[in-house]
């Protein structure tokens, strides 16, 4: 496995409300937060960039979507509490990149990311984080692959979670097959 140097780019994925204890919560995501937290502050200290995800629905459309009508639970409605990305980040989130996406993967952070690095060549990898691993943290490491082929990608598996510890693992082996680093692999906080 290729070890992680230079500058990365944290990406923390969708540390919302509505995911951690909110309509969409798992007994998984909780202990995880703390970890993402010093994730962070840690890629302040190294002078790393931090992207924020946010998963957005709209309370007048989202039901008609095709997400709507295979999970018809509404949850992360734009400036509702479950929206909000946890409190335990503070100021981080309003010192970092804040990219609102309205499905799984997001499009504009593969884009994002490689304009990153076309910029500033001292970008060495990319790390990922967050919820669920089994949904949007898979779908936007594999985006983020798509636009930067030769870019080292990690994924923090002790600062992940799924769905279901199953799922979680499901997903883990899914990017590990695609060529995506996985960190921490059975050290999940949720596994003791």
């Amino acid at each position: 496995m290729t070890k992680m140097g230079g500058k990365k780019i944290v990406v923390i994925v969708d540390m919302q409300n509505d995911f951690i204890d909110g309509a969409l919560g798992s007994k998984e995501a909780p202990q995880i937060v703390e970890g993402c937290v010093k994730k962070v502050a840690k890629a302040y200290e190294d002078g790393d960039q931090v992207i924020f995800t946010r998963d957005t629905h709209y309370d007048d459309t989202y039901m008609n979507s095709e997400e709507g009508k295979n999970l018809p639970v509404v949850h992360c409605i734009e400036d509702s509490y479950g929206w909000n990305i946890a409190s335990a980040f503070g100021n981080y989130t309003s010192n970092s990149v804040r990219l609102n996406k309205e499905t799984f993967g997001s499009v504009q952070l593969g884009q994002r990311i490689a304009e990153m690095c076309a910029r500033d060549k001292s970008i060495e990898s990319v790390e990922l984080c967050g919820l669920c691993t089994d949904i949007c943290v898979i779908s936007n490491a594999l985006l983020i692959k798509a636009f930067n082929p030769n870019l080292p990608i990690y994924v923090d598996a002790a600062c992940s979670a799924g769905v279901t510890p199953e799922s979680h693992d499901t997903a883990i082996k899914a990017m590990e097959a695609c060529q995506i680093h996985i960190l921490n692999k059975g050290k999940e906080p949720w596994r003791e």
